[in-house]
């Protein structure tokens, strides 16, 4: 995709805010717990090279992704610590990751019978690094039953030349939550799976931001530190953070054209909004194609420190908004961050859009380009 260089519309990252995020979290873990910076979708829309950068100068110690391209990525870009493929990766690739020293995540046994027949026939020089995924109540991807695991331990061990058992695994789906009724539930599957291994591999990791944040003591030796290394609270407001969370994101633009409507005039498609009395309208060059989402009419930017609404449906590639007066072409609007000593955060956007405030940063296209600061 075009990256919009020539148009005043971008979003700002702050790299000491993700900095800092990281090491007030490295300083609560044991030590023999490391971080790992989950640097999916692209930096949750930050830039995963970037994000990597500023992790690793803050204390990380290795990187999760959800694809394997994510982790070709980290690796062009001179990467060379631990990366795990958090998602399932066809079989085939197999011999590809173990070329690259790429920690890959193993969900079924005879996922691993398929890879075994590729890394023979590629004999590739170093074994493919595993680590085991366990359902413990996500119902997404893993191993269900502490049978199932044994075979696949005992394949692992049987296949020692083609495959290094690094991990085992499990994700909490309630561990942003309030209640920690479904979250005890899965700590006892989890206990049973342990219980059913005696010889642990090298990682053994429960904890993604939430867990780490709100349940510590089941750290064990790697914290998949995600949404909360970008400042955002993964329970939105339901649970308060051990520490400051500084958000890295901002997302800013400008004025690119200010006119007066009379009364009784539409605005955007639809004629949804129409004016009561004369009324000063800017227009933002910013749309849903740059991923600022359609549901967001009535919401509000910030100029001059002032709140103004939007109005009219939010169009592909530009909106409008209701200005208290005449402002010059070229003054700056804030979309998400600080302006004169007001804020909107990914938050307040994601509840007014009835979502979550990472889907929002994620949701950002590679049209919107990233400067980065610090």
């Amino acid at each position: 995709m075009i990256i919009g260089e020539h148009r005043p519309s971008k979003l700002v990252i702050d790299r000491e805010a993700i900095r800092h995020n990281i090491r007030e979290e490295v300083q609560r873990l044991p030590k023999d717990c490391e971080l790992f910076m989950v640097v999916k979708a692209n930096g949750y829309g930050h830039g995963a090279v970037q994000v990597a950068a500023a992790a690793k100068e803050a204390g990380a110690k290795g990187f999760c992704v959800a694809i394997l391209d994510e982790a070709l990525e980290l690796r062009a870009a001179g990467f060379d610590e631990p990366i795990l493929v958090l998602g399932v990766v066809e079989p085939e690739y197999a011999p590809l990751m173990a070329r690259e020293k790429v920690s890959t995540t193993v969900a079924a046994e005879d996922w691993l019978a398929e890879a075994d027949h590729y890394l023979k026939l590629s004999q590739p020089k170093e074994p493919l690094r595993v680590h085991l995924g366990l359902d413990t109540g996500m119902g997404r991807i893993g191993f269900q039953t502490p049978a199932a695991l044994q075979h696949a331990v005992a394949f692992l061990a049987e296949h020692d030349t083609v495959f290094t058992f690094e991990g085992m695994f499990t994700h909490f789906s309630t561990a942003d939550e309030a209640s920690a009724d479904y979250f005890h539930k899965q700590v006892e599957r989890w206990d049973a799976f342990m219980a059913a291994v005696p010889d642990k591999p090298r990682y053994v990791h429960v904890t993604n931001s939430a867990t780490s944040l709100w349940h510590a003591d089941h750290n064990i030796n790697i914290v998949r530190y995600g949404a909360a290394g970008y400042g955002l609270n993964p329970s939105g407001n339901t649970l308060k953070p051990p520490f400051e969370l500084q958000p890295a994101m901002s997302l800013v633009s400008e004025l690119a054209h200010c006119k007066q409507l009379a009364a009784g005039e539409s605005v955007s498609y639809g004629a949804t909004y129409t004016t009561t009395k004369a009324e000063w309208v800017g227009t933002v060059s910013l749309g849903y194609a740059d991923g600022y989402e359609r549901r967001l009419q009535g919401f509000h930017v910030l100029v001059d420190g002032q709140p103004c609404e939007i109005i009219g449906r939010i169009c592909m590639d530009q909106f409008m908004i209701r200005l208290p007066h005449q402002y010059p072409r070229g003054t700056k609007v804030t979309l998400v961050g600080r302006n004169g000593g007001a804020e909107i955060t990914l938050q307040e956007m994601a509840e007014y859009c009835g979502t979550i405030n990472y889907e929002i940063a994620c949701g950002f296209t590679a049209r919107v380009p990233r400067r980065y600061t610090h």
